[in-house]
């Protein structure tokens, strides 16, 4: 009895070799497409709030609501247009396409489709200056 091994196919040498290069190159394909995160930056902000309730700043708003703080960037997720504060109805809107978003930074109204950026407040020992975490 002569038991012979079967022998390898071409496209399967073919599939191994290719699988073999692929894995070479996966460490130098890593490096290459590698995104080294932003440093977080902490901007001090000093002032007030209106009503007790927002701190309207150049590039985000702050909100205090029970004790608790947080900003919301102002660039609205669809176009990037400088979002409002609109007092009255307690929301946030585009001046540009109308998007609407609500102070915790959800869509209420497209067409963004996106939530604001939300940053960590920390307030100070000096009672009207905060500190922004922008990551």
């Amino acid at each position: 009895m002569s038991s012979q091994l079967p022998t390898p196919t071409r496209s399967f040498r073919r599939k191994l070799l290719l699988f073999g290069g692929l894995l070479m190159f996966w460490p130098m394909l890593r490096f290459l497409f590698h995104k080294v995160p932003r440093k977080p930056r902490i901007i001090e902000v000093s002032g007030t709030f209106q009503n007790d309730t927002v701190l309207t700043k150049q590039d985000f708003l702050i909100f205090q609501e029970d004790e608790q703080l947080w900003a919301l960037s102002r660039n609205c997720t669809h176009l990037g247009c400088r979002i409002n504060y609109i007092e009255k109805e307690n929301y946030l809107e585009c001046p540009c396409h109308q998007s609407r978003f609500s102070i915790q930074g959800q869509v209420l109204r497209g067409p963004a489709d996106k939530p604001l950026p939300r940053y960590p407040v920390e307030s100070t020992e000096s009672p009207s200056t905060y500190l922004v975490t922008i990551s």
